[in-house]
């Protein structure tokens, strides 16, 4: 019997804010809140941006006044409006006047001959032969060199793509604990893995209790590795620019440091961990892996993460050479504008409108996935059920970066197990897609051809289709993260996102089947019953991700459990949700700090109590088993 891999806490940080208690999601649909979950997500925002905080009681503006707090979450909607989701890229990310874009050239003197001075230390290791030095006084050299001299020019130019989906402005996760000069992209794995277990609402030392340290496991990663100058990307460019290469540069840069710093600095975790690669699929892979681990019994809780930082002049203009981002010139001759103004920055991402290339975004998003068993047990509270993830290649290709039929597979599979589980009319009138729609051409015909057909095979007539990078951007690897998110909103306020930066559906979009809403959409919390989550990656990484709604997961368990185990699970959730939400509101002034343990209760092998049949570790309640089945019976 296969357990149900429930999602029991959520978390994460993108450019719509916090993700746990649908915080991020509130900020997409903020003109449909009510009033109190309005300001409470404005008053989150505020706080997380540092444009206010909360001491002795009461809310404090910027100036250090007390002030009421609806009054001060009116005062603080525009600067909340304009400094999150996508829009033009801020200066504390980097100038987009001044890119450095440095510039080679060879010199000589007008007479053959070039003469300088230079420090020791700024001397050549190895002196080119053209060169004559002599040392003179203070520890300086006069250099001659006999005609050419190679170098390069500190220069700077103006960006062809200014906008960029950010964190808030103002926020900076590594203030919140000691970053120690880790990545961007590591500091929000560690806000956002904190969010998450946070927002389970029971302590984890508690949850160890009733777990074997084995059957807990990781799996997070991002698509291309930390690549601001802490990563990848000073280890690369430093040495050219003439700048040391730190010791941290190196391992800090690898991919599967969102799981591994996880394991080490928030759970400290001895179970199963990994972090799969797949370029914009790269979530949806990690929560394949969560879920497999679950269904098979092989673990009962699973973390699931990614964390992605691309907002950087180098990846950006990576992806610019592409010809995969919108630039600044093609985003105004769409609209037959001289200039963009702010309110054009925003509306760069047009999912499956007329479009001109993805806007970069940043995201750091987690899952705390839970056997069902467990969840039961724990009374964990249930925002969803994710019972399979559907996996494909393209197969042969011409072009590695060219769309191919991976993608009919998984949404084809994902749409078949929805009927297989819930029925023909449950899949009709009551799913619908979180599509990858990343606002480029090629996607916008791509992607509708794979959903129409689909919708088409399965006899959907109107099957509503979202895109949450409308208002996010593309996090790479993170963006199912981002969509999952969106889903789990849409189960607890009623509303699906519309595409409300696209002004119409381009021409060439398949929507015969389809129905693409430019507004949200209101569906009530238990209008629809799945949610299929699209990922339609670079070079041919398809992923589709079947996301159950939370009555949907009770009816389920109910079948499994019985009535009686469900009304003991819902009183035991009663404390779970007090406990979550105090987590809540602490989070919302501003008082809520990640967990961040670094040398915290460190094991050695001399530490551990070894037999044949178990291993004992300190700090953890239950042993790991060595009385393993042979699972090859037939052959022994």
């Amino acid at each position: 019997m296969s357990q149900l891999p429930v999602i029991v806490g959520f978390g994460g940080i993108s450019p719509a804010g916090r993700a746990s208690f649908h915080h991020g999601y509130r900020r997409l649909i903020l003109d449909q809140l009510d009033s109190n979950s309005r300001r409470e997500t404005l008053l989150d925002l505020g706080v997380l941006m540092g444009l206010a905080s909360f001491g002795d009681g009461s809310y404090l503006n910027a100036d250090g006044d007390r002030i009421d707090a609806e009054e001060l979450a009116a005062a603080l909607e525009p600067a909340v409006r304009n400094n999150t989701l996508i829009r033009r890229i801020h200066p504390d990310w980097f100038d987009v006047h001044a890119v450095t874009f440095n510039r080679p050239a060879s010199i000589e003197g007008s007479d053959g001959q070039l003469r300088f001075r230079l420090r020791r230390r700024q001397l050549p290791a190895q002196i080119p032969a053209n060169w004559q030095i002599s040392e003179v006084e203070g520890g300086q050299y006069d250099v001659v060199v006999q005609g050419a001299c190679d170098l390069i020019f500190h220069d700077t130019k103006e960006a062809q793509v200014q906008s960029a989906g950010m964190l808030p402005t103002g926020f900076e996760p590594g203030r919140l604990y000691q970053s120690r000069n880790h990545p961007r992209g590591l500091q929000m794995a560690i806000y956002a893995a904190s969010d998450a277990l946070s927002s389970v609402g029971i302590a984890y030392n508690e949850i160890l209790k009733h777990l074997a340290p084995d059957q807990i496991a990781v799996f997070a990663s991002n698509s291309i590795g930390q690549l601001d100058d802490f990563g990848f990307g000073g280890l690369t460019k430093f040495p050219v620019l003439g700048k040391r290469t730190t010791s941290k540069q190196m391992p800090l840069g690898y991919a599967q440091m969102p799981a591994d710093f996880i394991n080490a600095y928030l759970l400290g975790n001895v179970g199963t961990t990994g972090g799969a690669l797949g370029a914009c699929a790269t979530f949806l892979y990690n929560l394949k892996s969560g879920v497999d681990a679950i269904r098979s019994g092989q673990c009962k809780l699973a973390m699931i993460g990614g964390s992605d930082a691309p907002v950087t002049p180098e990846v950006i203009e990576g992806f610019r050479a592409m010809g995969a981002l919108a630039e600044d010139k093609q985003l105004a001759a769409l609209d037959g504008l001289d200039s963009l103004s702010d309110d054009d920055y925003r509306r760069a991402c047009r999912p499956f409108g007329e479009n001109c290339g993805f806007t970069i975004g940043e995201s750091s998003q987690y899952l705390v996935l839970m056997s069902d068993d467990l969840a039961l047990e724990l009374g964990a509270d249930i925002h969803g059920c994710v019972p399979d993830v559907f996996v494909h290649a393209d197969g042969h290709k011409k072009s590695i970066s060219a769309p191919g039929i991976g993608n009919y597979m998984t949404l084809g599979k994902s749409a078949a197990l929805v009927r297989s589980m819930l029925g023909e009319e449950s899949l009709r009138q009551r799913s619908y897609v979180q599509a990858h729609g990343t606002s480029t051409p090629q996607n916008r015909v791509t992607e509708s051809h794979v959903i129409n057909e689909i919708a088409r095979a399965f006899d959907i007539r109107d099957w509503t289709v979202s895109a949450v990078k409308a208002y996010l951007g593309h996090s790479q690897g993170t963006a199912g993260g981002d969509q999952i998110m969106s889903a789990l909103g849409t189960w607890r306020y009623g509303y699906i996102p519309g595409l409300t930066t696209t002004p119409a559906i381009a021409d060439d979009v398949h929507q015969s089947h389809l129905n693409f809403s430019l507004a949200h959409q209101q569906v009530g919390s238990s209008g629809m019953d799945s949610v299929m989550i699209n990922a339609k990656g670079f070079g041919g990484n398809n992923a589709t991700a079947c996301v159950l709604a939370p009555h949907i997961g009770e009816q389920l368990l109910e079948r499994r459990h019985g009535k009686a185990a469900m009304q003991a699970w819902r009183e035991r959730r009663e404390a779970v949700r007090e406990r979550a939400a105090a987590y809540d509101q602490q989070s919302i002034r501003g008082l809520a700090r990640p967990t961040y343990l670094y040398d915290h209760q460190v094991l050695a092998g001399e530490d551990l109590a070894i037999s044949d049949h178990q291993i004992e570790l300190p700090g953890y309640a239950n042993p790991i088993s060595l009385d393993l089945d042979n699972p090859f019976k037939d052959m022994c």
